[in-house]
């Protein structure tokens, strides 16, 4: 039930949505009697998406996630394990081509890649089901094992969690999969944004991991007074924004997280 609401509300947890809706019923006012209004809704609507897609407002919403976790020291030593959560996957496009359909995640993918080749001795999960209302038939972790045999992975070598839809589920299911043992280093690969959330869930989950933050959306503070090129990209980057910093805030306030802004 938690699933399904959260997709249906997730609809509103982007500003680009939020505001072409108000944008069409202030257009439709217009031709009533409510014309002022609409014209107010309708002009605020299209100021609102300018300042979104154009400013650096989502850069100023995004680097304080990413920021929160550095990047993982290799010096302290191997780890015992390493957990990627999915995410990279589109799993329509997937099923439609018979294909990986990688997007712009993909980077939680090939670290994964990179960690069977350079840690022999780890053990390696990926964790992604289809986190889609209407199921394709194709999990993410299906996809993500043609990648991996594309790129010449021996087979078995990568532990497939198929069964999540959230991160809340990668958790869960990734623990009962694993079953880590007191003293073991497991690392966590996610996008850099989405680590707090995502580390937050597996400390309540008791499941404690070390950061791996990947995929990177900006170069840091620098991008702070950046502005887009394209709507479209500024849009993009406030919507991935927001969607998270909600993400932080409901996840905390049902149990599902440890704290409210987990850090390191």
């Amino acid at each position: 039930m938690f699933f399904v609401l959260s997709k249906i509300l997730g609809f509103f947890a982007y500003p680009s949505n939020i505001v072409i809706v108000a944008g069409v019923c202030g257009a439709l006012l217009v031709r009533t009697r409510f014309a002022r209004t609409g014209w107010r809704i309708a002009s605020a609507s299209l100021v609102l998406l300018a300042i979104f897609g154009f400013s650096p407002a989502g850069n100023a919403l995004i680097v304080p996630l990413e920021g929160r976790f550095p990047a993982w020291d290799a010096s302290r030593g191997p780890p015992d394990g390493i957990v990627a959560l999915g995410g990279g996957v589109t799993p329509d496009v997937a099923a439609a081509h018979n294909g990986p359909a990688l997007n712009e995640a993909a980077e939680r993918m090939t670290a994964v890649v990179e960690f069977a080749r350079r840690y022999p001795a780890a053990r390696i999960v990926f964790s992604g089901g289809n986190g889609s209302l209407t199921d394709t038939g194709k999990t993410e972790a299906q996809a993500a094992q043609q990648l991996f045999d594309r790129l010449g992975v021996a087979a078995g070598r990568i532990e497939l969690e198929d069964k999540s839809r959230n991160t809340f589920e990668n958790a869960q299911f990734s623990k009962a999969l694993v079953m880590p043992k007191p003293g073991e280093r497991w690392l966590l690969v996610t996008s850099a944004y989405h680590m707090p959330r995502a580390v937050g869930v597996f400390r309540q989950a008791g499941f404690p991991v070390e950061a791996y933050p990947v995929d990177w959306r900006t170069r840091g503070s620098e991008d702070l007074a950046r502005l887009f090129s394209t709507m479209s990209e500024g849009l993009s980057r406030t919507d991935t924004a927001v969607h998270e910093w909600l993400g932080l805030v409901v996840y905390w306030l049902t149990g599902r997280s440890s704290e409210l802004f987990p850090g390191p």
